[in-house]
């Protein structure tokens, strides 16, 4: 793991990238620990052996969201700055992403797990965004939920700020997949090397195609993928070696390219 940061855990690794958050017992997301954060993340733009990304934490706790002496009049700008600076490198991140969840998943660290492709959880774990209660919204929560659940439970977890446990969280399209916490490393290693077995440039192609296809009607989607599939993806030599290894019933070796 990487010793220059305090306050997170960070290593690239046979193309998996792990981020540790390490402020135990509860992770809660200060200015100092976010900007670690996003220097991380910055250490992934362009990283073309790396695969994936996986957001963990340290202690019993996943996050219970970012440091309420962040949110006063004279640090509050700072802080969104910083914050949303994770989402912002997220969202132009091109690997798939996977956070593990144990324990409270709460505020914004409800928002950074769930901004995540996957989320694996124990049936321990907790989701909620209770920042109504003390009276603001989660920004990231208001804008992501009703693409990840619909209006009707969007509305119910910010209005309410009710906290839901891990298997509701699976049912209403929060999580990925629940497990018992004694499980849940190696549900981790099995969706690592799953993902880590496959080609990477073909993993960010599909990643690129989903979220292009979702911000477009359905046949102008089908047009724009089209494309995708037959200009960029074909082009490349590992969609050919995994068709090519298909016919000729062997194991396919990615060039990642």
């Amino acid at each position: 793991m990487s010793s220059h940061f305090e306050q997170i855990l960070f290593e690239k690794k046979n193309g998996v990238a792990t981020l540790i958050l390490n402020r135990p017992p509860l992770n809660i997301l200060n200015i100092a620990m976010m900007g670690e954060m996003n220097e991380a993340l910055e250490e992934l733009e362009g990283d073309a052996d790396t695969k994936l990304l996986v957001i963990a934490a340290q202690g019993t706790v996943f996050s219970a969201g970012v440091d309420i002496k962040d949110h006063t009049p004279d640090k509050v700008e700072e802080m969104i700055e910083v914050f949303h600076g994770i989402f912002r490198r997220l969202l132009s991140l091109e690997i798939p992403t996977l956070a593990v969840v144990q324990g409270a998943c709460l505020g914004g660290g409800c928002e950074l797990a769930s901004f995540c492709d996957f989320i694996l959880a124990s049936e321990e774990a907790t989701f909620g965004q209770p920042e109504i209660k003390v009276g603001v919204f989660p920004p990231i929560a208001v804008v992501l939920f009703p693409y990840l659940m619909g209006q009707r439970k969007s509305f119910e977890l910010l209005l309410t700020g009710e906290v839901v446990d891990a298997r509701e969280a699976e049912r209403i399209g929060l999580v990925t997949r629940v497990v018992p916490l004694e499980e849940l490393e190696k549900a981790t290693e099995e969706l690592v090397a799953k993902l880590a077995g496959l080609s990477g440039v073909v993993l960010r192609l599909t990643k690129r195609a989903i979220y292009e296809a979702a911000d477009l009607p359905f046949g102008k989607a089908m047009e724009h993928i089209e494309r995708l599939y037959l200009e960029r993806l074909m082009s490349t030599e590992d969609a050919k070696e995994g068709l090519r290894a298909f016919l000729e019933k062997r194991k396919p070796v990615w060039r990642n390219r």
